[in-house]
């Protein structure tokens, strides 16, 4: 496989990886305020995404993949409401561990590296077409 192609395949796989990555932070963002649905339940719990490479053995080339969807053990917050419908004998209710900040900065680092990728793609597609005008000039 030619460089340029390589390189477009190896963009294109850190695309699908940030896309999933900004999946996951949309999901968090959505639920950050989704309490257990019952009195003591637990609420929405934060997923985060985890990265790996993998080798390509048809072009010899490390390419980006999904290691895996997990959830964050990180504690959850706890409120003083002992008219929702999800608080515990003590009033207290549960809350997720979502923190927007966190997502926040999290979607802007995925939504740059998605750009980067997409421009890398550009970038090929550029090189390979002005290759191509000049093998036809040379005719």
């Amino acid at each position: 496989m030619d460089p340029l192609t390589l390189s477009s395949r190896i963009a294109s796989s850190g695309l699908k990886v940030q896309e999933t990555r900004l999946r996951i932070i949309s999901e968090n963002m959505a639920n950050a305020q989704s309490t257990g649905e019952t009195a003591g339940a637990d609420p929405y719990r934060r997923k985060t995404i985890s990265f790996a490479a993998h080798l390509d053995r048809a072009t010899g080339a490390s390419l980006a993949e999904i290691g895996r969807v997990t959830q964050d053990q990180t504690d959850f917050e706890v409120e003083y409401d002992p008219g929702h419908p999800a608080a515990d004998d003590q009033g207290m209710v549960k809350l997720p561990n979502v923190n927007m900040l966190i997502e926040l900065s999290d979607m802007r680092e995925a939504n740059r590296a998605y750009e980067a990728n997409l421009q890398t793609i550009k970038q090929t597609r550029e090189l390979i077409s002005m290759t191509l005008d000049l093998l036809r000039a040379s005719q």
